[in-house]
């Protein structure tokens, strides 16, 4: 009786992974490709963390990550221009991020 019990449950072992694979699908499907940016907008990028690295001013961050583009906004603590990083302290949690400067699709002063 009690495996009888057991074979009727185990289809639903496996329900879990077809979770996650539909989750994954659902997350492909909202995925978008990284906008390329010009020279131009690079180099206000990079001249708009500079600023906002020497004034300590509030900035809004758009990046490029997994298939998304995220906003947020922090302060911009360190920035590596030859070495493609920068890092920011978000606002929420106040935790240090490091980025590359790669994966930045906007910048503006709050």
């Amino acid at each position: 009786m009690e495996y009888r019990g057991m074979k009727k449950w185990r289809p639903f072992a496996t329900m879990p992974k077809q979770y996650i694979g539909l989750k994954e699908i659902i997350n492909k499907q909202v995925e978008v490709a990284q906008p390329v940016l010009t020279e131009e907008q690079m180099e206000q990028i990079n001249f708009t963390l500079i600023e906002a690295l020497h004034t300590n001013k509030q900035v809004y961050l758009t990046y490029y990550k997994k298939g998304q583009c995220i906003t947020e906004t922090g302060f911009i603590q360190f920035v590596d221009s030859l070495g493609n990083l920068f890092i920011f302290i978000d606002d929420v949690f106040e935790l240090k991020n490091k980025l590359r400067l790669s994966e930045l699709i906007d910048v503006r002063l709050a």
